[in-house]
């Protein structure tokens, strides 16, 4: 009966969409705004792991297709399109994931800072704000390298984009041929990306493990 409560409760609110209500919502049941943001972090990171597992798997297909050597070049193409659309979809996820995490610890950020006013006792209020402090800038640390590695997607995806487009009308060996050069360009640039993705996936290791 609770789970079924709980889920109606959420379910209406997010038709509503307003997170103040959400979040309070979550907290009748036991499930504060600590908690929500490590399950965030934690569903961000399997967000990067997997979309660095999508991008190396489609730099797999473009050189497939670049070392193309006889057979269907329409199916080529078909799979090599289906991997960008794959990464497509990731590079949103993983945006939204970013986002999540945000919306909640300003949340929790802003209640944390209220309730510091509440304490009777000086001694537990300055344990209370360094610890929100030191929250603070271990988000923010984390944050900047997540932000980072999203903001790297784009310039990766484009160039995919453009050699997917330009397969669609030339599905030849000649124009396969041309896309020769830009294999070490989008070696390069898929390199970077997974560099910064690991970097935010050990970020998100290192909150998790300081924030219980």
């Amino acid at each position: 009966m609770r789970d079924k409560a709980l889920s109606f409760a959420l379910l209406s609110l997010l038709l509503v969409g307003c997170s103040s209500a959400y979040y309070n919502t979550l907290e009748q049941f036991g499930i504060h705004k600590r908690e929500i943001l490590v399950d965030r972090v934690k569903e961000a990171r399997e967000s990067q792991v997997e979309t660095k597992e999508q991008f190396v798997s489609a730099l797999e297909k473009f050189r497939s297709v670049v070392d193309f050597d006889g057979g269907d070049l329409e199916a080529l193409y078909n799979d090599l399109n289906r991997e960008l659309e794959r990464s497509e979809a990731r590079a949103e996820e993983v945006s939204d994931r970013i986002d999540a995490i945000e919306d909640v610890a300003e949340a929790l950020f802003r209640e944390w800072e209220d309730e510091l006013g509440e304490y009777s006792s000086a001694t537990l209020r300055q344990q209370s704000e360094r610890q929100l402090r030191d929250t603070q800038q271990r988000y923010a640390g984390m944050l900047v390298v997540m932000r980072r590695a999203e903001a790297r997607i784009q310039p990766v995806l484009n160039p995919f984009r453009d050699q997917v487009l330009w397969l669609k009308h030339n599905l030849n060996a000649q124009a396969i041929a041309s896309l020769q050069g830009e294999v070490s360009v989008i070696e390069g640039d898929v390199a970077a990306l997974i560099a910064d993705l690991e970097d935010a996936i050990a970020a998100a290791d290192d909150f998790m493990r300081n924030t219980g």
